[in-house]
Formats: structure tokens, sequence, C-alpha cells
């Protein structure tokens, strides 16, 4: 049975991780402080911004800024929303329009 957490995402307690998603200090604070439901959130969101903002993860300002969001999100502040005009679709750029949730 997972352990019971107060998800700094959602301010309430809920079911953690069953261990840290990641080594080190950062791994053990999302253990200690983030749901699995917000994990699992974080994941599909960041897969969307990886696809949709055709992220290079080998470029360190890219992995960065992805760090932020995911900051972002499971602080339960605003946090990017990748828009696409159909210029840019066509062209296949991503555009961030200011978009937050």
């Amino acid at each position: 049975m997972p352990k019971k957490v107060i998800c700094r995402k959602y301010k309430k307690e809920l079911d953690g991780m069953e261990k840290p998603p990641y080594p080190g200090p950062k791994g053990e604070d999302l253990f200690n402080n983030v749901s699995q439901k917000a994990w699992d959130e974080w994941l599909e969101h960041q897969k969307m911004l990886i696809n949709e903002g055709q992220l290079n993860l080998a470029d360190r300002e890219s992995r960065n800024w992805l760090n932020e969001q995911m900051e972002l999100f499971l602080s339960g502040e605003d946090y990017a929303c990748l828009l696409y005009t159909s210029d840019a679709a066509d062209e296949g750029l991503g555009v961030d329009l200011g978009g937050r949730r």
C-alpha cells in the first residue's frame, strides 16, 4: 500500500509514489511531496510538451525549460500550454502564445 503524502499540487493528502522518480535530493523531495496522481499527470503533460514543442532533450536549455515547467506544474502554479497557429503547424514550428493552465 503506497504511503500518503500532502501533495504539493493538490494541497491534500493523496497516495504517494512507490519510489523516488529520480536519484538524489530532487527525487526524494518529489517522492515526499508529490502524489502519484500528480506525477502521472506531469508525465503526460511532459510528453505533450516534448512532442508538440519538438524539444531536443540533448539541448541543455530545453532540459532546463522542461524542469522549470515541471516545478510550476507540480506546485499548482501557471505552466506552459503550447498552442499552434495553422502557419506554424504547416512549418512544424511550435509556438508558445503564452497559454497558461
